[in-house]
């Protein structure tokens, strides 16, 4: 246990997916193909991995599995949601982008329930009614249906980037709950990597439909993009290392902060009070489903040890 640690690699991780995401935003207005930011996304993501299993001397880690089927599903689900969430970047503000990608933690707690057997109690159930009625908020500005009348191309683009949103959201829930029947048996190396291999070999098929030969800036930052995604997920899995993942994890929402400032300074971005409202709402349901996490945790821990010996 250390907590300064954890925190500083949990803010850290926040911070380089933040970055993945301006980077995806720019790339999305110089009209990079989205297979081609997949691509690299995907492929630059395993050189990180490659590198820090090397210098462990556990590279044997990476490609062993004993379910490649488990990953195979993963590795669909996972592709599909990056697919949706570069598609939503590219046509919403960033900070608005990124709000909606948080309903992705209240889908879980569903998808919990659902696929699992995970019993949720009406604590839970309520932080998510909540949570999505915060999502509704931020929405509401693309839920007016006069200005669908009026027409406009940014209309149509902003209403293709809220459904991509949230479908990505949905996709992301799925993969958590994927990934968590796979860490039974697999390695946290062996699921980045297999992950990142499927969504490249998927990115790669799109060559066909017109890559576009990118400039010396939009090439460097495709890279930058892989390099980063692959580094947040090293980062994002160490920090749980030195705390249970329900302390840190609500520094997650730290990356709306990152996002608002990059959205500002790279592309002039100011969100409207209604993402703040709403998102403030979907931060502080998915906090609560979080520490509710960490007392029935602990509740579990204490009903296990049994009534304290008296000597």
């Amino acid at each position: 246990m250390n907590l300064l640690k954890a925190f500083l690699l949990k803010a850290l991780s926040a911070l380089l997916f933040a970055l993945l995401s301006a980077c995806v935003r720019y790339l999305g207005e110089q009209s990079v193909p989205l297979g081609q930011m997949v691509f690299f996304r995907a492929a630059f993501a395993i050189v990180p991995v490659l590198l820090i299993d090397a210098w462990r001397r556990e590279l044997a880690d990476v490609i062993r599995t004993e379910r490649p089927l488990g990953h195979l599903l993963r590795g669909a689900i996972s592709m599909a949601g990056m697919f949706l969430n570069f598609a939503a970047l590219a046509r919403l503000p960033l900070v608005d982008a990124t709000a909606i990608s948080f309903a992705a933690l209240l889908i879980t707690v569903a998808f919990a329930a659902w696929f699992l057997g995970e019993r949720v109690r009406i604590y839970r159930w309520s932080a998510v009614a909540v949570g999505f009625a915060g999502i509704i908020v931020m929405l509401w500005p693309y839920l007016n249906l006069a200005q669908y009348a009026a027409g406009g191309s940014a209309t149509v683009a902003a209403t293709v980037g809220v459904v991509c949103g949230l479908t990505a959201a949905l996709t992301n829930a799925g993969s958590v709950i994927q990934t968590r029947r796979l860490t039974d048996t697999e390695t946290t190396s062996s699921i980045v990597f297999y992950f990142s291999l499927f969504c490249a070999i998927a990115g790669l098929a799109t060559l066909p439909f017109g890559w576009i030969w990118p400039s010396g800036i939009e090439l460097a930052v495709l890279v930058a993009a892989g390099l980063i995604g692959g580094l947040a997920h090293i980062v994002l899995t160490s920090s749980y290392r030195y705390a249970p993942a329900s302390l840190v994890a609500p520094l997650d929402y730290t990356t709306m902060i990152w996002a608002f400032v990059f959205g500002y300074m790279l592309f002039g971005e100011v969100p409207t009070i209604y993402v703040f409202v709403g998102g403030a709402i979907v931060a502080a349901s998915g906090i609560f489903v979080i520490w509710r996490e960490r007392q029935l945790g602990l509740r579990r821990i204490r009903e296990a040890e049994g009534p304290a010996n008296i000597s």
